[in-house]
């Protein structure tokens, strides 16, 4: 396949982890994806139309991150990121990494604090469930307004893995 201006070369990384293989992809410059294993479809989608390049600076850092962030040294990430969504969906995703470590915000606050109405945490709901940068933007930070543990799309059991992680023992 070639590929033009439009269609970079997609750049792909398996980084294991304590909750499973995470696929790492890039553009060259950022980090574009996080994903949870299976992401059988994806990675071959990633072997046919990209290259495996842990060595990518941009790969190899969010690789070094994420390790820090499982040893518990790390509460922010640093990296460039390059989410691809719609201008609500970045604008939910930006507000997601304001989220402290170790903290949790209903859909309802999210909502609140980007303006939306009274009901918006629904439209928020589908903007944090297609996050395409888990962990990094913390998605697993959003739990429901009653305090209970929603969906996440690495698994309810992956969520409750991050929150006790930051929280420092078994909360959830």
């Amino acid at each position: 396949m070639t590929q033009t201006a439009t269609a970079p070369l997609l750049r792909w990384m398996v980084l294991p982890s304590p909750v499973g293989d995470l696929l790492l992809t890039s553009d060259g410059e950022a980090l574009t994806g996080v994903a949870f294993s299976p992401h059988d479809e994806l990675l071959e989608r990633c072997r046919t139309e990209g290259r495996r390049h842990a060595a990518l600076p941009v790969l190899a850092a969010a690789a070094t991150q994420l390790g820090e962030y499982f040893d518990d040294r790390r509460r922010e990430f640093d990296l460039p990121l390059a989410p691809a969504g719609s201008e609500f969906q970045l604008r939910v995703w930006a507000e997601l990494r304001q989220i402290p470590y170790g903290a949790t915000w209903s859909y309802g606050r999210i909502a609140d604090r980007i303006g939306l109405p009274p009901g918006g945490s629904r439209a928020v709901g589908l903007a944090n469930g297609a996050n395409p940068l888990p962990i990094v933007v913390p998605c697993h930070r959003v739990i429901g307004a009653d305090g209970s543990l929603t969906g996440f799309g690495g698994g309810v059991e992956r969520k409750r893995f991050l929150l006790d992680l930051e929280r420092g023992g078994t909360l959830f």
